[in-house]
């Protein structure tokens, strides 16, 4: 069963359509050798994470398994930290062809990296990308570089927001080596919600452990800036974002599966569904916020 009855036959409230906005399924032969130690050093289960991201198939019982409608697929160009070459937009496009309404894509530009960026960004869209990820602690710029001479970040930007692509960014800090965390402070996302007011941005991660308020003010100001609550375990979400509910309208479910400290998807979901929010909020966050973003 495909479409969008596919989607909500087992969703726990008939109008839902719970979408993990914050999967990463990569090309795992990219992964420089340091980083990829690291993922297995915290994964026993290594081995099957990289058959769910040679297998869309394979994935999709998964996310059956785990009561997961719909994920987004994050990928983004970072080879100086983890490997990954502008060849993962090619990877995700057609990993997500196996089922383009539950599976959807998540690509990336760095502007180290392209020699043409109106030619890459004009791929991107060819290739039907649903998300640009920007990751400064491992791509090493801070997301208002563009107003220090880095025009290609203009440009992406431009586009997503003429292209109604939403822009997500890494906030909050990475353990991966080499990362730099300085550049995952979200106030500099500040400049970005102002000068290009129709972009939707996604604040991944809402700044962990440091600047969740430095999140929470940028969503209470800004009516383009979107949380995404992947890689805080469920049970410290109240502690660092205590007014959820003044926020859930702008408020995404993600899990940040399989990165370090995520165990489980369908343990997320059932650990976010134990903090009794109220089946308003909690529809909002694991469904409505995505819908009104990447429409099923």
């Amino acid at each position: 069963m495909r479409g969008r009855d596919r989607l909500t036959q087992k969703s726990r409230y008939t109008d839902s359509v719970i979408t993990d906005c914050h999967v990463h399924i990569q090309p795992m032969e990219m992964v420089k050798p340091a980083a990829l130690e690291m993922m297995k050093a915290r994964r026993p289960n290594y081995d099957l994470i990289a058959e769910y991201c040679r297998s869309p198939k394979l994935f999709l019982k998964h996310l059956d398994a785990s009561g997961v409608d719909r994920a987004v697929l994050i990928n983004y160009v970072a080879p100086e930290i983890m490997g990954f070459t502008p060849a993962v937009n090619q990877f995700i496009a057609d990993y997500c062809k196996e089922d383009p309404k539950r599976l959807l894509s998540c690509g990336s530009l760095h502007p180290k990296h392209t020699t043409n960026v109106i030619a890459d960004v004009e791929q991107l869209l060819r290739l039907g990308i649903r998300m640009v990820k920007i990751h400064p602690p491992h791509q090493l710029l801070y997301p208002n570089d563009y107003l220090k001479g880095v025009k290609e970040l203009e440009i992406i930007y431009r586009a997503a927001e003429a292209n109604g692509i939403p822009v997500m960014f890494h906030t909050g800090t990475s353990i991966f080596p080499g990362a730099r965390n300085k550049y995952g402070d979200p106030m500099y996302l500040d400049d970005v919600a102002v000068d290009f007011p129709k972009l939707k941005i996604l604040m991944a991660h809402g700044g962990r452990p440091l600047w969740m308020d430095t999140a929470f003010f940028l969503l209470r100001r800004h009516h383009n800036v979107y949380l995404d609550i992947s890689g805080i375990p469920p049970r410290s979400l109240l502690k660092y974002f205590p007014r959820i509910g003044e926020i859930a309208h702008k408020t995404l479910f993600g899990t940040d599966w399989p990165g370090p400290g995520v165990p489980d998807i369908k343990k997320n979901l059932d650990d976010f569904r134990d903090l009794d929010l109220g089946e308003t909020i909690e529809q909002q966050i694991l469904s409505h916020t995505a819908l009104s973003i990447w429409l099923a």
